[in-house]
């Protein structure tokens, strides 16, 4: 029995009899030949069928019937054939079945991704997806997350899954998805900030999560999302909040430097981006300093009141900022008033210990130290009024708990920004918004 080979893999196979499967990318049916046009994930290749050959006659019949989009498996012999195009090589078939067929006419012409408005193709994302230009979005997504996990767990970090529906709606500032639980009401998690947290405390050291995340934000904006998906990491005994970002650093730099690997010459050509991996420290700027520069530079001013947090408006100058000051595509920003942080950031001097990672003028990461002591943390919901929302959390911290810290980044942000879509609607698999719940 013959195995299934991929395209790529024919260049190996000359002469020898092979089987391959995939989608009818076209068909060209002439008066003495048949051309079909065979396309898998690896790549694409020639099938052709002699007319006149009445051996042929049952595969002339096939591909008279045949549908473009139709799967099919063919078995054959692959030859070379300088005069072939695509490649080089064809393959002479014996058989070919069609495993499914397309039923209909395509509705949208995925392989013109612009012939349509973004909507559109969401509508159809099951062909939109068939675009190759689409389908490498996510080979590097993949390969931008692949690295990320390498790099923790070379670092001693394990993979944890936390519950998605939780008991309070208190978990942050952002509003939560109610869901109907038995008789009561549960929420869609926001994160998994409180069991990170709540792992820390079981003595688990360095753990991370690649997992969906629930924000229930009227936004549409092209970079907000009513489901994405996070992938967070929290780890203990640290000194201060500069041990988070360092670790950010570390890993971005390993992530990037893969990509680019793996990469490079791809995302010049379809996405018409470089990959800048930072060199030495990324810059670290406080929110009230980056506001001075932003204003002294390039007169942005605002209210006293909109500095208390970064406008994303300031974070599209920071990107102009960093790269004039420190040829950096990155910025850590710092310091940020209390009343914007959430209750469970360690503070010093009364200023959370956390930060913001600006790329490419857009936050990616909010991280922080955490405030691990269980008498402080507890004032601190209280100062918030959350303190009877968030008993059981509290509890996590009764019986000993390291100092630690951690962050989140969204992974479609990040493809986002990797290879300059123009919305967030381009780097998911399927798109979640205020308007969109379908496919």
């Amino acid at each position: 029995m013959l195995k299934r080979l991929y395209i790529k893999d024919l260049v190996n196979k000359f002469d020898e009899e092979i089987e391959i499967q995939g989608y009818v990318d076209n068909i060209r049916n002439l008066q003495w030949v048949q051309f079909l046009i065979l396309r898998d994930k690896t790549g694409k290749v020639q099938v052709t069928v002699e007319k006149s050959e009445e051996k042929n006659r049952e595969l002339v019949e096939t591909i008279n019937n045949l549908t473009l989009e139709s799967t099919v498996k063919i078995i054959g012999k692959v030859v070379k054939n300088e005069k072939v195009k695509l490649n080089g090589m064809e393959i002479i078939p014996t058989s070919i079945i069609v495993t499914s067929k397309s039923e209909e006419e395509l509705p949208i012409n995925y392989k013109d991704k612009d012939s349509v408005l973004i909507d559109t193709r969401l509508d159809y994302r099951v062909l939109d997806l068939r675009n190759e230009y689409n389908v490498n979005i996510f080979r590097i997504q993949s390969k931008f997350v692949e690295a990320m996990r390498e790099f923790l767990y070379q670092n001693d970090f394990i993979e944890i899954h936390t519950p998605k529906l939780i008991g309070t709606a208190s978990e942050s500032g952002s509003e939560v998805f109610e869901v109907k639980y038995f008789d009561r009401l549960a929420y869609l998690a926001q994160s998994p900030q409180f069991y990170k947290q709540m792992a820390m405390s079981s003595g688990f050291d360095r753990i991370f999560e690649v997992g969906p995340v629930f924000r229930a934000e009227n936004s549409n904006t092209n970079r907000h999302t009513t489901e994405f998906t996070g992938f967070d990491l929290e780890f203990s005994f640290i000194n201060s909040v500069e041990d988070v970002m360092d670790l950010e650093e570390e890993l971005l730099k390993y992530a990037l430097q893969k990509v680019k690997d793996s990469y490079e010459d791809l995302i010049r050509d379809e996405y018409h981006q470089e990959i800048l991996i930072p060199e030495g420290k990324i810059p670290r700027i406080k929110l009230e300093d980056l506001y001075k520069e932003l204003e002294n530079r390039y007169g942005y001013k605002i209210s006293d009141d909109a500095k208390l947090d970064l406008t994303t408006e300031a974070e599209k100058l920071s990107y102009k900022f960093s790269m004039e000051v420190y040829n950096s595509e990155f910025l850590f920003v710092t310091d940020y008033p209390k009343d914007k942080r959430a209750f469970y950031h360690m503070r010093k001097n009364d200023i959370p210990q956390g930060y913001d990672l600006i790329w490419r003028g857009v936050e990616i990461t909010t991280g922080a130290q955490r405030e691990h002591r269980y008498k402080e943390l507890k004032e601190q919901a209280q100062e918030k009024g959350l303190d009877k929302d968030v008993q059981f959390y509290l509890e996590f911290f009764k019986y000993g708990c390291p100092p630690h810290g951690g962050f989140g980044l969204g992974i479609d942000r990040l493809t986002m920004l990797l290879l300059g879509l123009p919305s967030l609607k381009e780097a998911m698999f399927i798109f979640r918004g205020p308007n969109r719940l379908n496919p």
